[in-house]
């Protein structure tokens, strides 16, 4: 089993930043991928950013060049530097771990609790 526990979100303007952390305790974490997921009100839970245990990354197309994902597998944490915020980047983000993954697809097996992103215009 993996615990998944996020911080970071908040509020901020358009064009403004913030960084998500995500730290995982329990199994081996360090062996997964981990990343991040979205949901805003009334769509779909869509992928952000992934990256697996050897560092390979992959992003939506809707934050490539404004997002970064990086982990630090002493400390079993990954996280989500968000550049340039748009009101569109507003939304509950989830910490996810583990699962099936193939670079374009991810199911993954342990989620966190979600932390609330919010962007003014």
């Amino acid at each position: 089993q993996v615990q998944l526990v996020e911080s970071g979100g908040g509020l901020v303007q358009a064009g403004g930043s913030l960084r998500l952390s995500c730290a995982a305790s329990g199994r081996t974490s360090s062996v997964y991928t981990m990343g991040w997921f979205r949901q805003a009100p009334g769509k779909q839970r869509e992928l952000v950013a992934a990256i697996t245990s050897g560092g390979s990354t992959n992003y939506a197309d809707s934050v490539k060049g404004r997002f970064t994902i990086s982990r630090d597998n002493v400390k079993n944490t990954v996280y989500l530097q968000m550049n340039s915020l748009k009101p569109e980047d507003a939304a509950v983000y989830f910490c996810a771990a583990a699962g099936y993954y193939s670079g374009s697809y991810w199911s993954p097996v342990y989620w966190g609790q979600g932390t609330q992103v919010t962007v003014s215009s």
